[in-house]
């Protein structure tokens, strides 16, 4: 009886450990976004910004105006309405963040997609379209 227990004790634990190993690029993605999104939640833009695809940051380098423009902002809320794969098999989110102008008090919502490359040599997901425009809508 003992050694019966303990063989499906073991073959739990086994189970586990496959499930947590197996879902290695998903549990990357889930950890790549949700830091984004506490990034962005917690205005620490910086942080959001080292998030997005180097060679995206590589062409659209984010100038001092830019991030000036990002400590104007209070983020309100971000969360997610819909999630989708694409055409080439990226992730993506559709995604609503209220703002506030800090100066004016005044709250609106954006909306904007959140698509995502994986990263075969570094193991890891970035935002492929750099930080969400918070004036125009996206």
């Amino acid at each position: 009886m003992m050694r019966k227990a303990m063989w499906v004790l073991a073959a739990g634990f086994a189970l586990a450990m496959a499930a947590c190993g197996g879902g290695g690029q998903k549990n990357a993605l889930m950890a790549a976004q949700n830091a984004y999104g506490s990034a962005m939640r917690w205005g620490e833009f910086e942080s959001a910004w080292a998030r997005v695809d180097p060679e995206y940051r590589d062409k659209h380098p984010l100038s001092e105006l830019d991030l000036e423009r990002y400590k104007q902002v209070q983020i309100s809320s971000y969360r997610e309405l819909d999630a989708t794969v694409l055409a080439d098999g990226s992730p993506a989110r559709m995604i609503e963040i209220g703002v506030i102008n800090k100066h004016t008090q005044a709250e609106r919502t954006v909306r904007y997609r959140e698509e995502w490359r994986w990263d075969a040599e570094k193991k890891t997901w970035w935002v492929r379209q750099g930080l969400p425009d918070l004036w125009t809508g996206g």
